[in-house]
């Protein structure tokens, strides 16, 4: 009953005037960019141990993937052509503003960011950037795109811990992550059960979720123009199937469709160009 009283009262307060409106619709932006790191790069997402940023979730222009990019171009075809990818792999939250930078020389009016899983996958839970410096590094980052006046979009960082959950009963995984010696701060000795392993990738996922709420707070602190995933990204329950299988860690071209999927829904909502072509594909349709 009482659960029953509060689903009511909340409906009132939502149906009273002076509510908090929907989001106006921002117009089909006329160029976009993805900064990151190997993931929005779509490195091993198409081919051996290399960057694939047609299957990129944000603006990959492959139609495996429905990113961002071709996603907009179905409200409009204003930014056709127009998807520029400045991640590289390997980045930290420390390469975040040169390539902010870029953005901006671009004249990019939309970017996405999605960084911070190369500030915990490194080689010793030591060596993973200290929380104030990661907020700091983000913080310069969005300072530079703040005077363009970009809308920006951040993702959360993959709960990298899942990653090891899925995949310490596979050989072929383990063997990948320590051949490839990949985010040894949360995955080496991966069949280990030891209480101090244990420990670890506990820290390691803490610290994830540390600059996760971070990256929140800088995006509020940007202002309307900022929107953060909520924790989709973090939250998406991923399997092997989502995962290449060159290495066991980076998405494949059905991990990056998904991250497209999860992050767009929580963004900004679009307008449609009014003199779009009728046989421009419904983006709700293309969701699904």
């Amino acid at each position: 009953m009482v659960g029953k009283i509060a689903f009511v009262l909340a409906a009132v307060v939502v149906c009273l005037p002076g509510t908090a409106a929907p989001a106006a619709a921002e117009p089909v932006p006329p160029v976009m960019a993805a900064l990151g790191d190997s993931i929005s790069a779509g490195f091993n997402a198409c081919g051996w141990y290399v960057s694939c940023t047609s299957r990129s979730w944000a603006a990959g222009d492959h139609p495996s993937v429905n990113s961002h990019y071709l996603r907009l171009l179905g409200y409009g075809q204003a930014v056709k052509g127009h998807n520029l990818n400045f991640a590289v792999p390997g980045s930290t939250s420390a390469d975040l503003a040169a390539q902010a930078r870029k953005a901006v020389a671009a004249d990019a009016a939309y970017v996405t960011v999605l960084i911070g899983a190369q500030d915990a996958c490194v080689s010793t839970e030591a060596r993973m950037t200290p929380v104030p410096s990661f907020r700091d590094r983000i913080d310069r980052a969005l300072a530079v795109l703040a005077p363009s006046g970009a809308k920006v979009f951040v993702a959360s960082i993959p709960d990298v811990k899942r990653l090891w959950r899925i995949g310490k009963d596979n050989v072929v995984a383990r063997s990948f992550w320590a051949l490839g010696h990949i985010c040894p701060a949360m995955l080496a000795r991966a069949a280990s059960s030891a209480k101090k392993d244990q420990a670890r990738r506990d820290r390691v996922r803490e610290r994830v979720q540390d600059y996760n709420e971070q990256l929140a707070q800088a995006c509020a602190a940007y202002g309307p123009a900022c929107r953060y995933d909520g924790g989709a990204v973090f939250a998406f329950p991923f399997t092997l199937d989502h995962v290449s299988k060159w290495d066991y860690f980076h998405p494949n071209a059905d991990g990056q469709r998904a991250l497209a999927r999860v992050t767009f829904e929580r963004g900004f909502t679009w307008d449609r160009a009014p003199l779009a072509p009728e046989t421009t594909p419904d983006p709700r349709a293309l969701a699904r």
